[in-house]
């Protein structure tokens, strides 16, 4: 039964990815300062709203473990799985942010990058959780859990920062055009919102697809390496 609904699911995230870029390709209008290029923003900013919840994902995770480690173990390690799945699913959605930001700023700037506070702030993220990601990978040792579930809750601490940022300071990434900070004269023509939305709904399913599958597998090499601890105890 598993399977199959995960089956059904894969299916409907396709569709849904599908529906969401013909929305984006072909019903939703051109933009009429950047045109074509401006396509972009229903990817960039989806990808950078769920980056956001899974970044959120890993720092409860992250708390979680700190909270449970001595007195229960097992949800100590349910939620350590929980973070480091968070972080992974994050750091993707995050590159594509990286990735399509410099895509779009080059034909609307002219430039591929600039130390703009948005960017910057983006970037440092970036940053913090792939050395989450490599600290998970290469170190060894009791404390890897905790020294990770430290670094997941610093990291998620310049989230706000970055969604804030193009409101605290003079930046050249434009303001928000919807949502709280947006500025006057600014929104979204309906067809475009339409099409953002099925965007985010899109990128959102299958972010959560891959999230609860890399949870599984996270906790599959727990049960493994718990199994394998516990053998070598009772070779001794």
């Amino acid at each position: 039964m598993k399977k199959i609904a995960i089956g059904l699911y894969a299916a409907l995230t396709a569709a849904l990815l599908a529906w969401g870029f013909y929305q984006a390709i072909y019903v939703a209008p051109d933009e009429q300062t950047m045109h074509e290029v401006q396509r972009i923003f229903y990817y960039h900013v989806p990808s950078a709203m769920v980056a956001f919840l899974f970044f959120a994902v890993s720092l409860a995770g992250s708390i979680g473990y700190l909270a449970f480690r001595r007195n229960r173990p097992e949800w100590a390690q349910i939620s350590d799985a929980w973070a480091l799945a968070g972080a992974e699913v994050g750091v993707v959605f995050c590159s594509v942010v990286l990735i399509t930001g410099p895509i779009w700023g080059r034909r609307a700037w002219g430039i591929w990058w600039t130390w703009d506070a948005r960017l910057t702030t983006t970037l440092v993220l970036w940053l913090i959780y792939v050395s989450y990601l490599l600290l998970r990978r290469f170190a060894a040792g009791p404390q890897v859990q905790t020294l990770a579930a430290v670094l997941g809750i610093f990291g998620a601490l310049d989230v706000p920062i970055v969604y804030m940022s193009n409101q605290w300071w003079r930046t050249q990434h434009p303001s928000p055009v919807m949502g709280p900070g947006k500025s006057e004269n600014s929104g979204l023509d309906p067809a475009m919102a339409t099409a953002f939305w099925w965007n985010v709904l899109a990128w959102l399913a299958w972010g959560l697809l891959i999230l609860v599958l890399r949870y599984h597998v996270e906790r599959q090499q727990q049960k493994f390496a718990a199994q394998q601890a516990q053998a070598a105890l009772d070779a001794e």
